[in-house]
């Protein structure tokens, strides 16, 4: 979870984060694993997988949760403004969290649909959580998919690691997106790919109201899907900041690739201070908190070069 600044090209992560580095059940898979209704997951040696019943790995990750709201609502007493609550979205769940036979989820088209409802159902619940305690916040919900070209793609491997596993039809891969982005109907959804080639047209039929992604890897066979998306409305978060720790350049500098491909697309530069947030490329988890700091404010300054000088 994270506070947010104000929306737009200004809008930048505080420093109220939810640290990830405390083991199982702090990490995306187990944190996200923790809310699913009726469903519970354990530790084993390949990672988590699918229980009965609910185990110390799920309470744990439940306790550590419950931990992160109370001292969220302590320290937003009296907070108005935009809040981040983030999870795994349906695909990267499912292919990650592994089927009693070891095999992940997505190899069962059963286990995907009860995966996706039960995440679904899970934030919504959660979303209602973080609304009762801090009752002033504009709720953003943020999807990280990072595993989705693989699973769009069929790259996801098997246990045995020799084979890997059939594509999912892209109209599934859309409709499941569709239904978790539907239970933030009062607010906007948020989906996160660090990978290359993001679908950003499925995204945005999915209903994302924007689409966060690593700048670096974009390629000139994104730029159509790109000026679409965003004639569209739909919101770009190019991250162009590295999100682990090293030199940063002039924030200037850091932002001249989204000129340039705001020139190529021949988009109006006036359309950049609502169309791009500056962001680190692929979350701070691997972060220091020092360069977490730096690094956000690097974003404001980045983002302000670009609005002032958008050509």
């Amino acid at each position: 979870m994270e506070i947010e600044g104000p929306p737009g090209l200004g809008g930048r992560a505080g420093d109220g984060r939810a640290p990830p580095a405390r083991g199982p059940g702090a990490d995306m898979i187990g944190r996200t694993a923790g809310i699913l209704v009726e469903l519970y997951a354990r530790v084993e040696p390949s990672g988590w997988r699918i229980g009965d019943r609910p185990g110390r790995d799920t309470r744990r990750a439940r306790s550590w949760l419950g931990e992160d709201l109370d001292a969220l609502e302590e320290f937003t007493q009296g907070y108005e403004g935009l809040l981040k609550v983030q999870a795994v979205g349906p695909w990267t769940l499912a292919a990650a969290l592994e089927l009693k036979n070891g095999e992940v989820a997505l190899s069962d088209p059963g286990a995907c649909r009860d995966l996706t409802a039960s995440l679904a159902e899970g934030l919504r619940l959660h979303l209602e959580e973080v609304h009762r305690r801090v009752p002033g916040a504009q709720l953003v919900l943020q999807l990280d998919e990072p595993s989705l070209v693989a699973v769009l793609r069929g790259q996801v491997k098997s246990a045995s690691g020799y084979r890997t596993h059939r594509a999912v039809d892209r109209q599934l891969v859309e409709a499941a997106l569709r239904d978790v982005v539907g239970v933030h109907g009062d607010g906007p959804v948020v989906v996160h790919s660090c990978a290359p080639d993001v679908p950003f047209a499925l995204l945005r039929r999915a209903g994302a109201a924007a689409i966060s992604f690593d700048f670096s890897l974009l390629t000139e066979r994104d730029d159509d899907a790109i000026g679409e998306a965003v004639e569209a409305g739909t919101r770009l978060f190019a991250g162009v900041v590295p999100g682990t720790d090293g030199r940063l350049s002039d924030p200037a500098g850091s932002v001249m690739g989204v000129r340039t491909l705001w020139r190529r697309l021949g988009l109006a530069p006036g359309l950049l201070a609502e169309a791009v947030t500056i962001t680190p490329s692929c979350g701070l988890a691997g972060a220091s908190p020092e360069y977490a700091r730096t690094a956000l404010a690097h974003c404001v300054r980045a983002a302000r070069s670009l609005a002032d000088n958008p050509e």
